[in-house]
């Protein structure tokens, strides 16, 4: 458990959420001062950095003085999470990205959110995301060099939980959403398997793709909130005992690889040896270079036009280019096309069921390299999205530090429905190769 000590003046915002859950539970700390502590952290740092969509202070406090007055309890207990603005909220706007719902109020809660409630969490308020969690650029910044893109989509709720805004947030994944700007922003970010969190009430871009996960500051925060939502009894994690049979894959987007990204594989290739780990280098045939190449785009692109007609109808001209150039590239589709991607997608999953009986887990970047400066550019999943396809559980480590301190991620993979298992995998990791890597936390930028 932490030091309340060492959070000194900077204030209990400092605390990671199974910290802050063991806190409040044993009468160490009041919710209502952890949440208020948050709050000051959002008036101090929000104004630059952007994480924020709607937050009611006041709405925020009163639910942590439910928690220490005993009118709520739960293994979340008191603990600040931030909503991803695409998770509808019954009492707070959701607004999807978008300026055609302004001040839209939800009549009920996302299944995921009421879970949250229900385990004692606060619902500190809506974190930013792109127009339906697309891949286009929004007004939120990396907390470590605020001149850098923090990623897009899920961009306020890794922000918030690497500035201190809060410990935990949740986030939707269709290409790299989660994966990628937890990495950027050097936290911890969990992708589930696909259909392993409840999705129902969430707004879709793309329902045959679109997965659940979920931002915290260690492994634990991350296997606390996952339990949460899928009823389990939280138990932290604990690293296997053996070494695991690893397979390096750096898929077919290797040649887009950043300096530090090459040298943070390379690293690890070397350090996972020397622990006793079973490392192979794992290529992918060639059908793995097809999906991602035709069946990936068709899929989103295809989902991405019937999911959102109505808008499409009378409101296109409102979106952002990169959603308006997507409906013109998918009006080229025939369903034909999308059913024959979606057979081509499951062929390879049962591929990939194979390469998992040789290996226990895959490691892949987490993204290109450092946080890019091209704060309007469109994002690039090319280390994400293919997991997305396969439905796999990912989890990004901040383990490295590239050019400026800033955050390197690595990606573990592990096969379909094996989220804790993955989550114990990336523990072995961790403390494999800290030892030597230089780990997070990187100092924020001033």
């Amino acid at each position: 458990m932490t030091d309340l000590k060492k959070c000194g003046h900077q204030g209990l915002n400092l605390l990671n959420a199974t910290d802050a859950a063991k806190q409040v539970a044993a009468g160490h700390i009041t919710a209502e001062k952890l949440v208020a502590d948050c709050l000051q952290r959002i008036q101090e740092r929000d104004p630059r950095i952007g994480a924020w969509k709607f937050l009611d202070p006041a709405q925020a406090l009163a639910q942590a003085r439910a928690c220490d007055n005993g009118e709520r309890t739960g293994p979340l207990l008191g603990v600040p999470v931030g909503i991803k603005d695409n998770f509808d909220t019954k009492d707070m706007p959701t607004e999807y990205g978008t300026s055609v719902y302004p001040g839209h109020r939800p009549k009920a809660d996302t299944e995921s959110v009421a879970v949250l409630r229900r385990a004692g969490a606060v619902i500190l308020g809506k974190t930013v995301t792109s127009e339906f969690a697309g891949p286009y650029p929004g007004p939120t910044l990396n907390p470590h060099d605020t001149t850098r893109s923090p990623g897009v989509s899920s961009m306020g709720s890794a922000a918030g939980v690497a500035d201190f805004m809060m410990p935990l947030a949740n986030g939707t994944q269709t290409g790299g959403s989660v994966i990628r700007p937890a990495a950027l922003c050097g936290i911890y970010g969990y992708k589930g398997s696909f259909n392993h969190l409840d999705g129902t009430g969430v707004r879709h871009i793309k329902p045959s793709i679109d997965t659940l996960g979920h931002f915290g500051r260690s492994l634990d925060d991350i296997e606390l909130m996952r339990t949460v939502l899928v009823g389990q009894i939280f138990r932290p994690l604990s690293a296997p005992s053996a070494p695991p049979r690893i397979g390096i894959c750096r898929t077919s987007e290797w040649h887009a690889a950043k300096p530090e990204t090459v040298a943070m594989i390379d690293f690890c290739n070397r350090r996972l040896r020397e622990t006793g780990a079973h490392v192979t280098q794992v290529d992918l045939p060639v059908p793995f270079v097809r999906v991602m190449e035709s069946s990936f785009d068709i899929i989103r692109m295809w989902e991405l036009l019937k999911a959102h007609e109505d808008e499409i109808a009378h409101h296109l001209t409102a979106f952002n280019p990169w959603f308006q150039g997507a409906v013109e590239q998918a009006r080229g589709y025939t369903e034909t096309d999308f059913n024959d991607a979606l057979e081509e997608a499951a062929a390879v999953r049962r591929l990939l069921a194979g390469i998992f009986e040789e290996v226990d887990i895959l490691l892949t970047p987490s993204a290109l390299g450092i946080a890019p400066k091209d704060l309007l550019g469109i994002e690039s999943h090319n280390f994400n999205y293919l997991w997305t396809l396969m439905y796999t559980p990912c989890v990004s480590l901040p383990a490295f530090t590239g050019p400026r301190r800033l955050p390197v991620g690595l990606q573990v993979i592990g096969p379909q429905n094996q989220d804790r298992t993955t989550l114990e995998y990336a523990k072995w990791i961790e403390a494999a190769i800290q030892e030597i890597s230089e780990v997070y936390p990187v100092a924020l930028a001033s």
